[in-house]
């Protein structure tokens, strides 16, 4: 009995010695820190690989400090030009400092989601319909900066944010529309009035310089002429001296006695 007692003692020693063992050894990835806690206070930050922690005395938070993504559900938002519209996002983040993201914040993904809704309803209620749908790239450098600098505290990095969606309802979507075929319009009335000068310009230009040469006029009616008699119509055209004209104005000047 004596050795059957003794041989259970060993196996039984052995068998605590291995469940302490396996207890006080950890492993962890490449992309994992520990957060060591001594008797509840913080004694440091371990990793990666083979730690070894006193059981029962110390305990661990594993962090993970890959990129990670968030998406932000979709958020009412009110424009600057009081128009309703419903904008969800993406935020890309990772844990910096394993220590802040367990001791300053309970949950910082909880934390980080609900800080990134309010975030985005705050940055777009702030502009205009126009300038979120065509200056996107602005608006989530200024929501990545916000949220970078109120995230910091916990020990995170915001790396970027992406706007996916800005949802307009059918009613704004059609006004929209009728804007833009107003827009077009102007634009078109505007370049048709500038042709219109620049052509009256270039009349005027050619009205001078035919008026210093009178010989030049006569040119262009025969160079009329000749475009005329060159195509297929049955018009008629009867030259008219342009010289007899002006004799006709000069009689009618003189005054009948």
């Amino acid at each position: 009995m004596t050795i059957i007692g003794g041989f259970i003692f060993y196996i039984v020693a052995v068998v605590l010695l291995m469940i302490i063992l396996a207890s006080a050894i950890k492993i962890l990835r490449e992309y994992q820190r520990a957060v060591v806690f001594t008797l509840g206070r913080f004694t440091g930050a371990k990793g990666p690989g083979l730690i070894l922690l006193v059981p029962y005395v110390q305990q661990m938070v594993r962090v993970d400090l890959r990129t990670r993504v968030l998406d932000v559900p979709s958020q009412d938002v009110i424009s600057h030009d009081n128009v309703s519209v419903r904008v969800s996002a993406v935020i890309y983040f990772r844990v910096i400092d394993p220590e802040k993201s367990v001791i300053q914040v309970e949950d910082f993904m909880a934390a980080t989601s609900q800080l990134a809704q309010t975030t985005l309803r705050s940055v777009l209620g702030k502009h205009d319909l126009d300038e979120m749908l065509a200056e996107r790239d602005r608006l989530n450098e200024d929501i990545q900066r916000m949220l970078d600098a109120q995230t910091d505290a916990w020990g995170i990095k915001v790396a970027n944010v992406e706007i996916k969606h800005v949802d307009i309802n059918e009613s704004m979507i059609r006004a929209i529309a009728r804007q833009a075929e107003a827009e077009r319009e102007r634009r078109a009335k505007i370049i048709n009035a500038e042709g219109e000068q620049q052509a009256a310009a270039k009349l005027v230009e050619a009205a001078e310089m035919l008026a210093r040469q009178p010989l030049s006029m006569q040119l262009r009616y025969l160079s009329t002429l000749n475009v005329i008699a060159g195509e297929n119509s049955s018009t008629i055209v009867f030259p008219f001296p342009i010289e007899l004209i002006h004799l006709l104005n000069g009689k009618a000047d003189k005054p009948t006695e």
